[in-house]
């Protein structure tokens, strides 16, 4: 993960602090925006929708239930991220980054499509993207899969692209530019 050039992950790990701020809130951000959209606006699926045992795969007051802790859960990583991004600014090593914040947010976002897609629609089974939709399950599960992939990976291209994160050559102190 870390080389002794002071690089974590192909970026200067003074960026460290920010990213993993920003990988928080982004994983809060993607289950507030699936949990909103795709649970409460569209109502394609609930958290249990998908339950074998047809009695809670029906059970709207249960469903919502567990949309509501799942709604929860993603509010405690929302403010995880802020605390971690408040700790992070205060010391004068990390960058002061909006760019790789933004990059940061976007792939935590891609680790919640992909945690999701895979725990709760392949490995439990507990709902699906849209299991009414035109088309196969497997199709719409692989699309929000492929969307997480695709935030992972652009968020990762994000971050690369900015200089206040990217190693140079031969450089072996860290800059500063952080907030203090």
């Amino acid at each position: 993960m870390a080389d002794r050039n002071g690089t974590w992950l192909g970026l200067r790990r003074d960026a460290k602090p920010l990213v993993i701020a920003g990988l928080a809130l982004g994983l809060g951000l993607g289950g507030f925006f699936d949990g909103i959209v795709f649970h409460q606006i569209l109502q394609i699926h609930h958290m249990l929708s998908s339950y074998p045992d047809s009695s809670v795969a029906t059970d709207l007051e249960l469903n919502v239930l567990a949309d509501g802790l799942f709604h929860l859960a993603t509010y405690v990583f929302t403010i995880i991220g802020v605390v971690l991004l408040s700790r992070a600014w205060r010391f004068h090593s990390v960058p002061d980054s909006g760019r790789t914040l933004l990059g940061a947010v976007i792939m935590g976002w891609g680790v919640f499509n992909l945690l999701e897609g895979l725990v709760n629609h392949q490995l439990l089974g507990i709902h699906h993207v849209w299991p009414a939709g035109p088309g196969p399950i497997v199709l719409w599960d692989a699309l929000f899969l492929l969307w997480g992939a695709l935030f992972l990976g652009g968020g990762y291209l994000v971050i690369r692209t900015d200089s206040a994160t990217t190693p140079t050559t031969g450089d072996e102190t860290v800059a500063t530019g952080g907030r203090g």
